[in-house]
């Protein structure tokens, strides 16, 4: 029996975790629950799955009595004291944003392994958090469904890989032209033709500075250089990502596009169990495509890869500003063309420094933010 804690319940991966959970529970109990503000779920939540622990962000007016058997936390930093406190196996980080780096350091401080489905920890302090995993001695497995794909293709392999092939979509402007896509919509963007996502990391799909995100990601999990890390798009969503060798081997990892799959793979590790999803037929998709991505159309790409090279704290500026960016633009602040132009502006003003403590990654975080909201006004 492991038991999990699960940081960002309410959300898409969290919701999608506790569905595996309910699948075996001869296999995995739920620990604790931590979500930002969604109380009425986190309390049904809490009611199903009976945890020891469970926390909100936002305080909510007061706790039903019948959940009052639960040990719970409030305020900014109750992810944190979650992700520490709780009697637990493993912590699936799922929340969104660099607010996620709290309760991983915190988990990784109390030595607990993490399933991690939050992009931004390892891109903002990539250094501080695999270092720390190595510390603790413990596991840090990825969810991203590319991340995982590549984890689970360098199972058993000797050699190290020559080349990572993260996949990606090419999200719902894929065949637009780059003015067509200044003007996009809220609605537009928030079309994924595959996946059922949030609202940030579908806008994040829709700019592809999610495969920016795991180009800095991958870096850091598999730790293989920039130039050895490449984007095809694939619109099919059924190669999840690949893996090259220096005899020209490749390994995939295919299936349909169904989170359950990376999160029950990083639940279970080093096992495999059912997670309920359709199977794949290959004779029903009928051809599989592949190309590469346009920088030009989707600059964000471009900028994730220049952070990465440039080193330092430079992925944590990327990644603020960013942050600020989706969210002006899902308040309709600003045009979805601006997003990409509103990040490289605040890395061309935002100064570089090392990123050798989470001060340092703090900080460059918070002048990032502050830097993009003044440009945006």
């Amino acid at each position: 029996m492991k038991r999990i804690a699960i940081l960002g319940s309410t959300g898409s991966i969290g919701t999608q975790a506790l569905d595996v959970i309910a699948l075996h529970p001869d296999r995995f109990s739920v620990a604790a629950l931590a979500a930002h503000s969604n109380a009425q779920v986190l309390f049904e939540q809490v009611r199903r799955f009976r945890p020891s622990m469970a926390g909100l962000v936002v305080e909510p007016q007061s706790v039903p009595e019948d959940l009052r058997f639960c040990e719970w936390r409030f305020g900014q930093d109750c992810l944190g004291a979650v992700a520490a406190e709780a009697v637990c196996d493993a912590v699936l980080v799922s929340v969104v944003g660099f607010a996620g780096l709290t309760g991983v350091m915190a988990a990784l401080g109390a030595g607990r392994a993490i399933l991690l489905a939050n992009k931004e920890p390892l891109v903002a302090a990539g250094a501080l958090v695999t270092q720390a995993a190595q510390k603790a001695g413990v596991a840090l497995l990825p969810v991203d469904s590319e991340h995982s794909a590549i984890f689970q293709c360098l199972q058993g392999e000797l050699s190290p890989p020559e080349l990572l092939y993260l996949t990606a979509s090419g999200g719902p402007f894929k065949n637009w032209s780059l003015e067509a896509m200044a003007g996009a919509t809220v609605e537009q963007a928030l079309a994924h033709p595959n996946w059922a996502m949030g609202p940030k990391i579908t806008v994040d799909s829709a700019s592809m500075m999610n495969k920016a995100l795991e180009i800095i990601e991958a870096r850091w999990l598999f730790e293989v250089p920039p130039e050895r890390i490449q984007v095809l798009v694939h619109p099919q969503s059924v190669v999840h990502s690949m893996v090259a060798f220096a005899d020209g081997a490749i390994m995939a990892q295919m299936g349909t596009p169904d989170m359950r799959l990376p999160i029950l793979y990083a639940m279970a590790y080093p096992q495999r169990l059912p997670t309920g999803g359709e199977r794949f037929d290959f004779a029903r998709m009928g051809r599989l495509t592949f190309e590469e991505p346009d920088m030009v159309r989707f600059p964000a790409l471009r900028l994730g890869y220049e952070a990465l090279k440039t080193g330092g704290t430079a992925a944590a500026i990327l990644n603020g500003a960013n942050e600020v960016a989706v969210q002006a633009f899902l308040g309709r602040r600003i045009a979805f063309g601006r997003i990409a132009a509103l990040v490289e502006e605040t890395l061309q003003r935002v100064p570089v420094t090392p990123a050798d403590s989470l001060q340092a990654v703090r900080a460059a975080d918070l002048c990032a933010r502050r830097c993009a909201e003044n440009l945006l006004e």
